[in-house]
């Protein structure tokens, strides 16, 4: 950047005693920001993103890796595969930039599809280059609220399906024409362990700082507290949880890995297991696994919903580069800049964990670049849909942590551009009642020199 050379140009003047005058420099004709894409995949650095945490103990590390061999297994229909369901496997979903991670650059769906002689169809918003998406729809026929996950395909045809097994896949070209399907990504796990030893207090002490500024910024921050029951508060029992505040999923629906992980086997993947006990297509034909739970823990064993919880919990935060992309100062200087525009007031650079029975959770700082608090995000990103106390356009602060190697962006993955993705947390107006809590910090993005935009952009991405 011509800035650093004027700065290192000053400093050799100041050397050799020479006099000058400081003169601005403009940002080159012609310039624009540029997102600078995702940073290489370097296998051969260490430590690197996808490692575990660096002091685990050697029996905890037997643990992650006997649990990692689970999370990348592949799911058959003997193993309870289906009836519906989005992919056969964790790793599907989660394995980029490395197992645990978020979509990769060829999406595994298009080839699920058709796999052991499926009579699926790709439907329109599945793409070999775009993300692993799961679809949702808005509302059921009768306008009441849906917003339940409908999985794309089925066992229908497959080798290992039972015979006579007839399954029609949703109607999504009708949905998609009614502007009544919506679209989630999978989320990364990496550093998942430490933001579930977050303690609450943490969290609502961090939402409520900094009153006075968020007020002016029009940010109005708030956890997803799943309640039990009617007592304390009155509220209705939305998810059936225990009253703490939620921190996993897009709209921080989820509490614990093991709920997120009991979830997907039984809504990606259609396997039953020792959390959601009854088939979500209860159709006799086409359940040929014989026990329910299909997953389910016996003497001894893990099941595998803890085992995926297990990999998770120890797998460690992603890895930032301090020179790439732009250089180590131009990373500083976005770094500032983040702050400076107030990013940082929802981003929350860190928090730290509070006790834990694993040492290598235990009182860590955690650099996820998120407050795990719910935001309205406005009518440009609202998808209709509520979870928890989270409504339709309220979505938990994505943890920044990892996007530097992330392809595909925003809840449901409509962009690979970073500065689409910001320009995207801009929506609505105070007058209309329905501003995104992010205009203003928006604003400040959009009137930055182009110089600063790019050194934002280059922080961004060394994360």
């Amino acid at each position: 950047m011509k800035r650093y050379f004027l700065a290192s140009l000053i400093a050799a003047a100041a050397i050799a005693g020479l006099s000058f005058f400081l003169v601005e420099i403009a940002t080159p004709a012609g310039f624009t920001a540029q997102d600078p894409g995702p940073r290489k995949v370097v296998s051969n650095v260490q430590p690197a993103t996808g490692d575990y945490l660096p002091t685990l103990t050697a029996a905890q590390i037997a643990l992650a890796n006997a649990s990692k061999t689970e999370f990348i297994s592949v799911e058959g229909v003997p193993d309870g595969l289906g009836p519906r369901m989005n992919l056969d496997s964790c790793v599907g979903c989660h394995s980029y930039p490395a197992v645990g991670g978020s979509s990769p650059p060829v999406n595994p769906q298009v080839a699920f599809a058709t796999s052991l002689s499926a009579n699926n169809s790709v439907p329109s918003f599945i793409t070999k280059f775009g993300p692993v998406r799961e679809a949702r729809f808005v509302k059921n026929p009768d306008g009441s609220a849906d917003g339940g996950v409908h999985s794309i395909f089925t066992i229908t045809g497959r080798t290992d399906a039972p015979k006579g097994c007839a399954l029609s896949q949703p109607d999504f070209a009708t949905a998609l024409q009614n502007n009544n399907v919506i679209f989630r990504i999978p989320t990364p796990t990496f550093g998942a362990g430490l933001i579930e030893q977050i303690p609450d207090a943490t969290i609502l002490a961090n939402l409520v700082s900094n009153a006075a500024l968020k007020q002016r910024l029009g940010i109005r921050s708030k956890p997803n507290i799943v309640l039990a029951g009617n007592a304390v508060t009155g509220q209705p029992n939305l998810n059936g949880n225990d009253g703490t505040i939620a921190r996993f999923g897009w709209k921080a629906q989820s509490k614990s890995l093991l709920l997120f992980s009991g979830e997907a086997y039984n809504v990606e993947m259609g396997i039953t297991n020792d959390l959601f006990q009854t088939e979500r297509e209860e159709n006799p034909t086409c359940n040929s696994a014989a026990m329910v739970p299909n997953d389910a823990t016996t003497t001894n064993t893990l099941s595998a919903i803890e085992q995926f919880a297990v990999f998770m919990r120890f797998l460690g935060p992603p890895i930032p580069s301090i020179n790439t992309p732009g250089g180590q100062k131009s990373i500083a200087a976005g770094y500032n800049i983040f702050k400076t525009i107030n990013c940082d007031q929802c981003h929350t650079p860190a928090l730290v964990t509070g006790n834990s029975t694993v040492a290598a959770l235990r009182y860590q700082t955690a650099r996820l670049y998120s407050d795990l608090g719910i935001h309205d995000m406005g009518p440009g990103l609202a998808d209709g849909v509520s979870q928890g106390q989270a409504g339709p356009s309220e979505f938990r602060t994505a943890p920044l942590w990892g996007l530097g190697q992330r392809i595909f962006f925003l809840h449901d993955g409509r962009t690979t551009d970073l500065i689409v993705a910001i320009r995207a947390h801009q929506s609505g107006s105070t007058s209309a009642g329905n501003a995104s809590e992010a205009n203003q910090v928006i604003t400040n993005f959009n009137n930055l020199p182009e110089l600063d935009k790019q050194d934002l952009l280059n922080f961004l991405r060394s994360l």
